[in-house]
């Protein structure tokens, strides 16, 4: 007969090397866009392929973040299945973004910003802003989703009041870098 009790502490201890691999392939993706953006040569110079893909990578953003927004309230409601969704939905929506962000990095380079424009001292802190944050929201969200799929609850609600500000940052902060590169660049 199938026991009723609810699992130890220890059965529920999350493994050390699990969350110690979540931070170095999370290292490793950053070491990559870091790369890409300072020292790959752009494959496509006159850009000439794929040239939406900005604007598809804030298209990204926009959906996670109204999915994100959707995940809290769901959770807040306490619709627990609703909220699940919603998460997967921001999470698809961001997996396929750094997909997209490295395509177009790969094809594109860097994007320059006009640093006479008036704009630039504040456009240069939210772009440092955005930058820091999704290096430390990339292992956060892992670490959350990996507390969730393994019934790690408590934890994953302790670590989610960090994740979900963080997450939600980065991506509202991308839509309006590349809104501004867009309409002021």
């Amino acid at each position: 007969m199938p026991s009723t009790q609810a699992a130890s502490p220890n059965e529920l201890r999350t493994p050390p090397a699990i969350i110690a691999t979540i931070i170095v392939v999370s290292a490793l993706a950053s070491a990559l866009i870091c790369w890409l953006v300072y020292f790959h040569t752009p494959t496509d110079v006159a850009g000439t392929q794929l040239r939406s893909l900005p604007l598809l990578n804030a298209v990204l953003n926009a959906l996670s973040t109204i999915a994100l927004i959707f995940g809290y309230r769901f959770i807040r409601a306490r619709q627990i299945t609703s909220h699940r969704a919603a998460m997967f939905t921001a999470f698809f929506f961001s997996s396929i973004f750094l997909v997209s962000y490295l395509v177009n990095f790969t094809l594109h380079g860097e994007t320059h910003f006009n640093r006479i424009s008036p704009w630039w001292p504040f456009y240069w802190k939210l772009l440092l802003s955005h930058i820091l944050l999704s290096i430390i929201a990339l292992p956060l969200i892992l670490i959350t989703f990996f507390l969730s799929l393994t019934g790690r609850f408590p934890s994953h609600k302790k670590l989610a009041h960090y994740t979900f500000p963080i997450w939600l940052y980065v991506s509202i902060t991308g839509v309006i870098v590349y809104l501004m590169q867009s309409l002021i660049h």
